[in-house]
């Protein structure tokens, strides 16, 4: 492999990492000032522990020899130290480190739907439990040879694939669905209600959305480094034009919704763009990408409010956003797909495995984190008190305010 490739390899690794703390400040914006140490450290807790787990074993885990194997074995290589010692032991480490960012991003997306309310060690029990049995073997599901990769060859629908270039499936479908099961565990905040929190700080969440922009072309483009950067020229293009566009629909529903256009929904849409167009960054015209990103702002703009109607507390819409994002750009494949689309040239074939690719990993990822959060809820506890809630998360359970400053 040309040192070029290898460069742009360890550049994308650092830009998807830098999309975790991307999260914390996104996420710490939107929150109260009493709570966002809590909001941040549930994104930094991610990034320190799904690393460690998945150089030990999630790795190994992302792989599998065979269509029908749930995941790839732990303790196959566990530490990596063959993969280190192997020939191509250089690269090989790059590689599985640009995997570890996705897992640690996956994970800590899904923290945004418990703001305010979860105790910090349930959230670590419950980020390594749910990486190891759920993300470590979707992961392998979907790109390490398992049964959605194949899944038209299985089907004997000849050349037709699941695409799902960068993650539609394993990471925002995939967070979303264990972001909607926590809300449900876990319940309202207390005084739940439209319009009762508001971001206490705009000019973060808008530091942390530019992060995550920033960060997402190494996420699209970065697996790049392994084709000679063939592609590159269409994702990145397909990754700026989706989430212009996703910024221009989501501000025009507020208008037409709400009398005015927000930053903080401008950020919104920015990052609804980037999730729908994760999947198909590489596999749709960039006019197509338009189209979509605009779909995408403006039904995840009104998608956010199902939390209100339905009764879910989705603290930070990762279910409106990433989960129904998610579900966009996965099954508009089906129809806009470079080649195989139902419009471009395709029959309904591609339809099909996307939607049986989205829909698996919804409920697989429901269920589990379901029953997963259900369990540390009535063991150990997941949600704090109402009133160390109420006093500030922050104290209560870090001893830290966000803002310590001098009251005259």
């Amino acid at each position: 492999m040309d040192t070029g490739s290898i460069a742009w390899g360890l550049t994308a690794t650092a830009l998807v990492l830098f999309m975790t703390p991307g999260v914390a400040f996104f996420y710490g914006g939107l929150v109260k000032a009493k709570s966002v140490i809590s909001m941040m450290m549930m994104s930094f807790g991610a990034l320190g522990l799904i690393s460690v787990l998945w150089i030990l074993y999630g790795f190994n885990m992302s792989a599998v020899s065979n269509t029908t194997d749930f995941a790839g074995n732990p303790f196959s290589d566990f530490g990596l130290g063959q993969l280190a010692m192997g020939e191509t032991g250089s690269i090989d480490l790059l590689g599985a480190t640009y995997g570890a960012t996705f897992a640690i991003i996956t994970v800590a997306l899904i923290s945004g739907a418990v703001a305010d309310r979860a105790k910090f060690g349930s959230w670590m029990i419950f980020a390594g439990v749910w990486a190891t049995l759920v993300y470590f073997p979707v992961a392998a599901w979907v790109w390490g040879g398992g049964w959605i990769l194949k899944l038209g060859e299985t089907l004997g629908l000849g050349d037709i694939a699941v695409i799902d270039y960068a993650g539609g499936t394993a990471v925002h479908i995939n967070a979303g669905a264990a972001a909607l099961a926590l809300a449900l565990v876990l319940g309202k905040r207390v005084g739940f209600q439209k319009g009762i929190t508001k971001p206490h700080n705009v000019p973060l969440v808008l530091i942390g959305a530019s992060i995550l922009w920033f960060g997402w072309f190494g996420f699209n483009a970065g697996a790049e480094w392994v084709n000679g950067l063939a592609n590159v020229g269409i994702i990145v293009v397909n990754t700026l034009g989706a989430a212009a566009a996703a910024i221009l629909a989501w501000m025009l529903v507020e208008k037409f919704k709400d009398g005015k256009a927000t930053s903080v929904g401008a950020a919104s849409g920015a990052v609804a763009g980037l999730v729908a167009i994760t999947p198909a960054c590489a596999n749709l015209e960039p006019g197509w990408a338009l189209l979509l990103g605009a779909v995408a702002g403006a039904v995840c703009a009104l998608a956010v409010e199902l939390k209100f109607k339905l009764g879910f507390d989705d603290s930070l819409d990762v279910v409106g956003i990433h989960l129904v994002g998610g579900i966009i750009g996965t099954l508009y494949l089906g129809f806009f797909a470079i080649g195989t689309g139902l419009f471009t040239g395709g029959g309904l074939s591609q339809l099909l495995v996307q939607a049986i690719a989205a829909f698996a990993v919804l409920a697989y990822s429901f269920v589990v984190a379901y029953l997963l959060g259900l369990a540390i809820e009535k063991t150990i506890g997941f949600r704090i008190k109402n009133e160390d809630e109420l006093a500030g998360i922050d104290t209560s359970v870090h001893g830290e305010e966000g803002y310590a400053l001098e009251r005259v």
